[in-house]
């Protein structure tokens, strides 16, 4: 335990002091860095679909909640990760009875915060979704009383206004940036709106930041407010964006949104999970996005972009292999939203020299599966 303390003491040193804007050696736009340590790989913890929020009125909902921040902690302590990636659907916004869904989002992020680890968070379906009034408030005894959630590590008063009118997407990436100074998370430009967290995440060599390891893209696969795609005009964002940074392909690239594309479906095992695919549930058929919009066509077009990362399936943890790269599920960690498959994260390595992305699930009560490399 000590060790852990002592590595996430160190960490939030790094943030402060090094986990800062830079200019890499293969590009001139200033991206968020995030530095490797020494002599150790780099590791991320993906969270997907913990649905913080929902049917709060119920006496089940906040002990899903409760549950859900159980396994972030186990995960978190048992892997002690150098990031996080919230990979959408942190809260069911339809379901909270709140104007400020910050508060649920906040609760969400906390046993992250509360260990130093740094965070970066991307948008799913149910984040900003308009609440749906429960029938059975329309019987007796009526509406129940409505209190705001409060937590001990939460940055937030629990004073904030509380009403049934919802949290758009650009109020709760600008409170999460606002109120945490370890968020690695971004509004995106201004002109692919209504999409919001659309942005790069640079992971620089430990013995020079200024040399760019791998360069995470984050993407905002839509809904609740606006159809389930990824647009022509993220596609051609993130084009611009990898020429610009990385114009040679010299860097991977790894990419992260919430809903899958039309791709998921052509590689999806028919049945069981077998080679070359690898995971250990597959038990519905992928929810895919309501359109291509051409994101995939450049993904396969770039030798650097070596998988893709999705959750919104909760019955899916498989990663197979799709032209030169490879297509993912995360697992479903929160006790939030259907399903009663058994919780976990999916992990990340990254090893510099030479380049090697390794992942694996980790589960709540500790077992490990489903290692696969996914570089060759």
């Amino acid at each position: 335990m000590a060790k852990l303390l002592n590595h996430w003491n160190a960490l939030s040193l790094i943030n402060l002091y090094l986990y800062l804007p830079s200019i890499m050696t293969v590009g001139e736009t200033p991206e968020i860095n995030a530095q490797m340590r020494a002599g150790a790989p780099f590791k991320i913890v993906l969270f997907a679909d913990l649905h913080f929020g929902e049917s709060a009125w119920t006496d089940w909902g906040p002990l899903q909640d409760v549950n859900s921040s159980r396994v972030m902690s186990t995960v978190l302590d048992d892997e002690a990760p150098d990031l996080v990636i919230y990979l959408g659907d942190v809260i069911t916004a339809n379901n909270i009875a709140i104007a400020n869904a910050s508060l649920y989002w906040d609760q969400a992020i906390s046993p992250t915060r509360a260990r130093g680890i740094p965070w970066a968070s991307v948008f799913g379906n149910h984040d900003d979704a308009a609440f749906e009034w429960p029938l059975e408030w329309f019987s007796s005894p009526g509406i129940p009383q409505l209190h705001c959630p409060t937590e001990a590590n939460s940055s937030y008063s629990g004073e904030e206004e509380c009403d049934f009118r919802g949290t758009p997407r650009l109020e709760l990436m600008k409170k999460e940036i606002d109120h945490n100074v370890l968020s690695h998370s971004k509004k995106g430009p201004e002109d692919l709106w209504p999409s919001i967290s659309n942005y790069v995440l640079n992971v620089s060599s430990s013995h020079d930041p200024n040399i760019a390891v791998a360069y995470l893209y984050f993407l905002d696969s839509g809904g609740g407010s606006y159809p389930q795609v990824i647009s022509s005009a993220q596609a051609e964002w993130f084009l611009h964006k990898a020429q610009e940074i990385n114009p040679d392909s010299r860097v991977p690239e790894i990419v992260f949104w919430h809903i899958p594309s039309k791709a998921y479906e052509k590689v999806a095992p028919k049945s069981a999970i077998k080679r070359p695919c690898v995971g250990s549930i597959n038990t519905e058929s992928v929810a895919a996005q309501e359109a291509e919009m051409g994101i995939m066509d450049i993904l396969v077009s770039r030798s650097s972009v070596k998988a893709v990362f999705v959750g919104h399936n909760h019955g899916l943890d498989w990663c197979c292999p799709y032209q030169r790269l490879w297509l993912c599920y995360a697992r479903h960690s929160g006790y939030g939203g259907y399903g009663d498959w058994a919780r976990g994260a999916r992990i990340l390595e990254i090893t510099e020299k030479p380049f090697s992305l390794k992942s694996w699930i980790r589960m709540e009560d500790g077992a490990v599966h489903s290692q696969v490399t996914l570089t060759t």
